[in-house]
């Protein structure tokens, strides 16, 4: 029986539908489909008909060339809405040697914070945890000791925002099967096992928010998401260039750069007009000192982010760049510079999801195809696959505490 996994990607200007057949160390993608999306403003759901419309569209898409239905889907979340929080929790251990059961009462030990009534958790994420006073243990069960502690990452959202989406996705016909924070579905496609045990940090540039999460030792160690991205960058081209926001954006992606170090003295960009005007022809470096100041700004925010992670001196395999706003010439360099690091641009691994169109492999569909090897059980690295069961017992908690709640 062919084990057919389905994932939504829904971003502020398009959704991206993915469906691929899950084996055990690949997978092999059968279809996708990708609409021009206008119903969400930075990654939360404005307008229900128009997102509901787009996620229609591209699934249907998807499905026909797949040659399969699928009435499930795993569903990436994103905006400025997402909350990530580092807790740390201690328990005796019972018997001497630690067992399942420990390790699943020392990471709820580590959740009992205060999370307000109106935010969800998606995802439990342990860090390390130390055996008496052996610390950086992966994996405790087994060990012998007396005293258990964990360290764990957090990421919560926004329920009203995301019962939105998920409200979106069933009424498009497909039912969310899981709910992931899109950077760590994106880390799933874009990086290697070293570059998080050495340590990493994803930076996913998107079309409204620009969504970081940090990796050392394997690890999550800090998360976050900016409410600027790429719409903003073709925002300052229209107003700084007079041009419609149509025309804005097509200039930004087939002309734009991040700084000026790459344009040569010669270049020239024609730019429509506004109200029947005539076209005119600028200068491309007028170009890049409308853009330049802006990706600065955004990299100084990622900037600070990373300072906050504790681990920024620790990032020996740098930075690694997603989504749309990556592609923009000279944004490496710029990065690079600012940064102090090394810089690359993120894709997605083929050997991982083999079949892939070659217009598939460029760093905005990375999330998308995080989404299937994720949904697929493959999570490598970051000890994810072991997460699942954590999630999951954590998602059963929450449902009985609404039983509870509700009946008593």
């Amino acid at each position: 029986m062919r084990n057919v996994v389905a994932a939504l990607d829904v971003g502020t200007s398009k959704v991206c539908a993915f469906i691929a057949e899950a084996g055990d160390d690949s997978h092999a993608l059968l279809g996708y489909g990708c609409e021009p999306c206008t119903g969400l403003r930075k990654g939360v759901v404005v307008n229900i008909e128009a997102t509901v419309e787009a996620i229609r569209k591209a699934l249907e898409e998807a499905q026909k060339s797949a040659g399969v239905r699928v009435g499930s889907v795993v569903v990436g979340v994103a905006g400025p809405h997402i909350r990530g929080l580092n807790s740390h929790g201690i328990v005796a251990v019972r018997g001497g040697e630690v067992n399942l059961r420990d390790r699943e009462r020392v990471i709820d030990a580590a959740q009992a914070v205060a999370i307000p009534v109106d935010r969800q958790v998606l995802h439990v994420l342990p860090q390390q945890f130390a055996v008496d006073d052996q610390e950086g243990v992966r994996d405790p069960v087994g060990m012998t000791g007396v005293r258990l502690e964990a360290r764990i990452h957090i990421v919560t959202a926004a329920q009203s925002y995301s019962q939105n989406l998920v409200k979106c996705c069933e009424r498009a016909g497909a039912t969310p099967s899981e709910i992931v924070f899109e950077p760590l579905a994106g880390a799933e496609a874009a990086l290697f096992a070293e570059e998080r045990e050495l340590g990493v940090a994803l930076v996913d540039i998107g079309a409204g928010t620009t969504d970081i999460i940090v990796f050392h030792g394997g690890a999550v160690m800090h998360t976050a998401v900016l409410p600027i991205g790429g719409n903003h960058l073709t925002n300052d081209v229209a107003a700084g260039l007079r041009t419609p926001v149509t025309d804005a954006e097509k200039i930004k992606k087939e002309h734009g750069v991040a700084t000026n170090l790459v344009v040569g003295r010669d270049d020239m960009v024609k730019v429509p007009g506004v109200g029947g005007r005539p076209q005119r022809m600028i200068q491309r470096r007028i170009l890049g000192e409308i853009m330049g100041p802006r990706m600065e700004e955004i990299f100084a925010l990622v900037q600070r982010e990373l300072a906050r992670s504790e681990v920024a001196d620790n990032l020996a395999s740098g930075v690694v760049l997603v989504g749309g706003s990556a592609l923009l010439e000279g944004t490496q360099e710029l990065a690079e510079r600012i940064f102090n690091m090394p810089v690359r641009r993120g894709l997605p691994n083929e050997k991982r999801l083999t079949g892939m169109p070659e217009d598939l492999i460029k760093p905005m569909y990375t999330t998308a195809a995080g989404l299937v090897m994720y949904g697929a059980g493959s999570a490598s690295g970051a000890g994810l696959g072991s997460l699942r069961n954590v999630r999951l017992l954590g998602r059963w908690r929450n449902v009985v505490s609404e039983w509870m709640r509700e009946f008593f």
